[in-house]
């Protein structure tokens, strides 16, 4: 591929006086949406990139969750690149280590892995005008880019909850996020605080080892029997030998996910179903009455993430587990107070309490033209075009950013979707000799338009619950409200009506008057 505009054959010297190495495109992150970026950058011959990784390794989320139970809630063959489909997957429902290894033979295999910086955290990105360049200073050394990716993911910064006294407790406290495997919970009294997607994995795994185990609970989660189960090596051989078949697996799977759309976004009588489902779940699983109703939610199935479990309901029912659901009065050096007034002996305590999703932190490291981040430019709510650029940030790009969540399918057709957007964009770059590329606020004002209408009626606006997927305006600025199908028709190329170009050799400050 033969660039319009040439990059520094040699570093040159950026803020206090470090070598700055020059790339046509920086990337952000190397979790599924950024090796999926570097691939497709890979296989049109683009070579001048980096992946930048604050970690030591490929895998983004699936590197980082590695406590007990982590586990896909999609199945294999349809949570993996469409491009790289394994056949050897050992279950219908991958756990975190096999995951993480398809996504380190991935790497390896497309040969993105030489283009990674690892230890490099992303301290500052910032666009000069005059250059026309992405400044970027990271923990291991700084460049100076054409173009910026940021694939950091929305589950990628641990929230930690803001309780009276925890910073007081001597014992051992860890996010599910950052679990230290070193540490033995063996015996101990063990605290959960969270029922989402990652307690209800921790929780069952970690019931059989220790002595006494809290869940304090918020708000019950709907829960699905989850069809899990190993996969025979017949099967594995038969895939290799007829790769169609997994493609044609792929696509039922993907099908029959799309027909809870309907009821999350259409009708939602669409929806009864699934919840006469995780009801007789429940009352199969949880015999005890009060416990039974402690763990039935009052809102409609699928406003907020449905999870799939066939042993979390036995592990809160178990002798030796408690489920608390009277709120957190405070945390002491050794015990935790609910607001009922029953102190409870604690030696760890696990925090499931989810990510910063709504409030990206690499928001707060990038800056635009003026030198506004953007955090600040979405004080008001996350604003883009096509969930992918962002009006005053020139040859930016986002992936897994806002409105691209999905809480009934893979992310990673998403991504995929996302990454085709993506590259058609720096095509155009290339094909009309363009060193600056920006939408229009226009265009993400019409793209937040079409969010807002087609999430009203949807369960996540109107299910009658609090969720993650919500901002603090009460806007959807999460989820993709409707069928992915749509939006991967809506970014299979890039909208260029709603963007200006600046060609190279333009004067300075044209991208203004533009």
């Amino acid at each position: 591929m033969t660039s319009t505009i040439e990059t520094q054959a040699v570093p040159s010297l950026g803020a206090g006086g470090r070598p700055t190495r020059d790339v046509r495109v920086a990337v952000i992150g190397s979790g599924f949406a950024g090796l999926a970026m570097g691939i497709t950058l890979r296989q049109r011959g683009e070579t001048d990139f980096v992946l930048l990784e604050r970690a030591e390794d490929v895998g983004g989320t699936w590197r980082d969750n590695v406590y007990p139970g982590a586990a896909c809630d999609v199945q294999s063959h349809l949570y993996s690149y469409s491009f790289a489909p394994n056949p050897d997957w050992g279950r219908s429902y991958s756990e975190q280590p096999e995951i993480q290894a398809y996504l380190q033979r991935t790497a390896a295999r497309y040969g993105v892995r030489e283009h990674c910086v690892f230890g490099a955290d992303v301290t500052a990105a910032r666009w000069d005008d005059d250059e026309r360049r992405w400044h970027v200073t990271t923990t291991a050394g700084d460049f100076r880019a054409r173009v910026l990716v940021s694939a950091a993911g929305a589950l990628a910064d641990p929230t930690y909850p803001a309780i009276p006294g925890i910073e007081t407790f001597e014992g051992t406290v860890m996010h599910s996020a950052r679990w230290d495997s070193s540490h033995d919970i063996s015996g101990e009294k063990v605290a959960v605080i969270g029922t989402g997607a990652s307690a209800i994995q921790v929780v069952p795994a970690i019931q059989p080892q220790v002595e006494s185990l809290t869940v304090y609970q918020r708000t019950p989660a709907w829960v699905v029997p989850r069809t899990d189960h190993p996969v025979k090596p017949w099967a594995r051989r038969l895939y290799r030998m007829v790769p169609g078949l997994q493609r044609a697996i792929r696509g039922l799977l993907y099908t029959s996910r799309e027909f809870l759309v309907l009821g999350m976004a259409k009708r939602r009588a669409f929806l009864k179903p699934v919840g006469r489902l995780a009801k007789a779940h429940l009352e199969r699983q949880v015999r005890d009455p009060k416990l039974r109703k402690a763990l039935t939610p009052d809102y409609t199935i699928g406003c907020k993430r449905i999870l799939i479990s066939n042993d979390y309901f036995p592990a809160v029912a178990a002798p030796n587990a408690e489920l608390v659901t009277a709120g957190i009065a405070e945390i002491r050096p050794r015990s935790i107070v609910s607001k009922d007034g029953i102190e409870r002996p604690t030696d760890t305590l696990i925090l499931a309490t989810g990510f910063h999703v709504t409030d990206l932190p690499i928001a707060e490291k990038i800056r635009g033209r003026g030198g506004r981040t953007l955090a600040e430019v979405w004080e008001d709510g996350m604003v883009t075009n096509r969930s992918a650029a962002v009006a005053g940030f020139p040859n930016l790009f986002l992936l897994v950013g806002p409105n691209v969540g999905v809480g009934h399918t893979s992310m990673v057709y998403m991504i995929e979707s996302q990454v085709a957007y993506v590259d058609d964009a720096l095509r155009t770059m290339e094909t009309e000799g363009l060193a600056v590329l920006e939408t229009t606020p226009e265009a993400q004002a019409a793209w937040r338009e079409l969010i807002a209408e087609k999430s009203k009626g949807t369960v996540w606006l109107a299910g009658g619950c609090a969720s993650w997927y919500l901002d603090e305006h009460g806007h959807n600025s999460t989820l993709w409200p409707d069928f992915t199908f749509r939006f991967r028709k809506l970014t299979r190329s890039l909208d260029r009506e709603n963007y200006v170009g600046v060609p190279a050799g333009a004067p300075a400050g044209t991208e203004e008057a533009a």
